[in-house]
């Protein structure tokens, strides 16, 4: 798979910016059962304390953020490794329902476009980048659908399909959730909470497991309509499926965090011309 500056493969950027449309979008349906009525009680919506009602808000916000349809989304992904780590950071717009989205990564002094367009991601590789490609075409495609399907057959990570990190909300129960605070985020009020997942409770939970540990922790910010405005992942993986002769880290740390503004905004993304992408699903 094509690499981008700082040891970052482009297609596990696309993966980490459909964290966000997985996670929304898996769990959209796993809430109150109340449908699409965004008129919850004061306390559903700000949350309580820890327990019942810090994870019934926590997960109730999967659906309400999901309900407004679209919105900016910026993140910022560091990924830590035998002393040394890279970042890498995006803005753009996600439709919040099917996932599509438009955003530009920026990683070691370069600038990836990315499209995401019926869970394939798209991306228009920097001109250096390009060489590495067959066919020294300007854009990559890497489908997450046919991607999901070779992980769960277990030729590749576990923890880069975006299934996986749709379900995480699913693994969070009373025991679990604490609301820790309040704060500020772009300008608005959040309530935070943490809370700490359940690999157990995860699909596909065993190979997970021996990835990431029994256990991933992760912060989310609601506003006071109980919309996610920040959510933060920490992952500690041990790489399971590193080629034989190359050397692999015993541990690699990735943390994701992922913020929502500007609910109702436009997002059309195309796909782009079939004779100007190359087909990376699969390959490195």
């Amino acid at each position: 798979m094509t690499h981008l500056a700082g040891g970052i493969r482009a297609g596990a950027i696309g993966a980490v910016g459909l964290l966000a449309c997985g996670v929304l979008t898996a769990c959209g349906s796993d809430g109150d059962s109340g449908g699409k009525d965004r008129k919850t009680s004061s306390a559903a919506a700000s949350g309580g304390g820890s327990g019942n009602g810090g994870t019934t808000a926590v997960r109730t916000a999967y659906r309400k953020t999901a309900e407004e349809e679209t919105a900016r989304m910026t993140l910022r992904t560091e990924t830590s490794a035998a002393g040394k780590s890279a970042v890498a950071r995006g803005e753009g717009a996600i439709d919040l329902e099917d996932g599509d989205s438009t955003m530009t990564i920026s990683a070691g002094g370069q600038k990836v476009e990315q499209r995401v367009v019926d869970k394939v991601v798209y991306q228009k590789l920097p001109p250096k980048q390009r060489a590495q490609v067959p066919g020294d075409k300007p854009w990559i495609k890497i489908d997450l659908k046919k991607a999901a399907a070779e992980q769960n057959s277990g030729s590749s990570n576990q923890i880069n399909d975006p299934a996986q990190s749709a379900s995480y909300a699913k693994g969070i129960t009373d025991r679990n959730t604490e609301k820790v605070g309040t704060g500020t985020v772009d300008g608005v009020k959040t309530t935070r909470y943490r809370v700490t997942v359940d690999i157990d409770k995860l699909s596909g939970a065993a190979a997970l497991k021996r990835q990431v540990g029994p256990t991933v922790p992760m912060d989310v910010w609601l506003d006071d309509q109980g919309r996610i405005r920040r959510q933060q992942i920490t992952m500690n993986i041990k790489p399971t499926d590193q080629p034989k002769g190359t050397a692999a880290p015993k541990k690699l740390t990735v943390r994701t965090l992922i913020e929502f503004s500007d609910f109702g905004t436009e997002v059309d993304p195309k796909a782009p011309p079939a004779g100007r992408t190359t087909d990376m699903t699969g390959k490195r």
